[in-house]
């Protein structure tokens, strides 16, 4: 019985380490949206939150507005993307 429980724990151990290097990977942003979230965000309060949003619409909308703020305008798929709220998705 032991042996069972230590078997399952090694097995566990190892699913969830290459399920994080899997992750990591999946999360890679491109290097144009990781630039243009960069400079989006350069003047964000919660900088850490800004940058995981503007990343997730920038690989849906393959564009990211100008400046820190509004100009949403120059990239219709970006300003038009909600949350479940109802409210903006990107910053």
């Amino acid at each position: 019985m032991k042996k069972v429980v230590m078997v399952f724990a090694n097995v566990l151990i190892l699913c969830l380490l290459l399920s994080t290097s899997f992750l990591d990977v999946s999360m890679a942003g491109s290097e144009f949206c990781d630039s243009k979230c960069a400079q989006r965000c350069s003047k964000a309060g919660v900088k850490d939150r800004c940058l995981k949003y503007c990343g997730i619409c920038c690989d849906k909308c393959n564009c990211v507005p100008s400046g820190t703020y509004g100009n949403k305008d120059e990239c219709p798929c970006y300003r038009d993307m909600k949350n479940s709220k109802g409210q903006d998705k990107c910053p």
